[in-house]
């Protein structure tokens, strides 16, 4: 299994956050999970007549704002604590203490902007939902062109991407697969794969969108599966 060396922080320098990041990317998924799953694509592909492709992505911006709203909240919250020190003991304002108080305020925002970037729960308290959807549906819609889904010979090409940090799913069927997929339908596969997602069960959650998915298409099925034109194995992307 492959894996690298992940060292990702951020320093204060020249009045800007700079990445500095040595990756070492490990599989989300273990070998089991992925033998389980390739042969669950499969499976469906032939009751179903589409090509399936999953994909699972780190993150699918950098959102290089969120260190900075995190220091922004430590900062505050340290200058609240200053100000409420001062009401409580007036006068304690001497030149030592008010350096004191600078490079509180400073340390207080520095650990904040450090935290949010590394614990991905801690900073997605600062992720604007809206934001975070966009950049998530903007991603897979790239990495439909890209992968070239759309490249099978009726056009039944359905990507299934889960984004661990936004904890978001996106599914895009391609123009074969239109009619048989109402938004209503794609609705309920996001949803159910979202609830195993929130939980932290990857693979859980590709199984139940796979599982919605086939239901959904089995009604619809052609009479012939057709050959296996798109790769069944699991794509696994650092992202942004």
């Amino acid at each position: 299994m492959k894996a690298c060396l992940l060292l990702n922080y951020r320093v204060l320098y020249g009045g800007a956050f700079e990445d500095r990041s040595w990756h070492i990317v490990k599989q989300t998924l273990n070998d089991h999970e992925r033998i389980r799953l390739d042969r669950r694509i499969a499976d469906a592909e032939k009751r179903t007549g589409a090509q399936i492709v999953l994909a699972v992505i780190e993150r699918s911006d950098t959102y290089s704002e969120l260190p900075w709203k995190a220091f922004a909240l430590g900062a505050s919250l340290a200058g609240l604590s200053v100000s409420v020190l001062d009401l409580l003991r007036p006068g304690w304002t001497s030149g030592i203490a008010v350096l004191i108080a600078v490079v509180l305020l400073l340390a207080a925002g520095a650990a904040g902007a450090l935290l949010c970037v590394s614990v991905p729960r801690f900073a997605r308290l600062f992720l604007d939902a809206h934001r975070a959807e966009a950049e998530v549906r903007q991603y897979a819609e790239s990495f439909f062109l890209s992968r070239e889904v759309f490249a099978t010979r009726r056009r039944t090409g359905v990507l299934l991407l889960v984004s661990l940090f936004e904890r978001q799913v996106v599914v895009l069927p391609d123009t074969g697969l239109g009619q048989r997929l109402s938004k209503e339908a794609l609705q309920r596969i996001i949803t159910r794969m979202t609830i195993a997602l929130a939980s932290g069960q990857v693979a859980r959650a590709l199984e139940d969108g796979l599982s919605s998915l086939e239901e959904v298409l089995t009604v619809t099925a052609p009479g012939e599966s057709g050959e296996n034109e798109l790769a069944d194995e699991i794509v696994e992307e650092e992202g942004q």
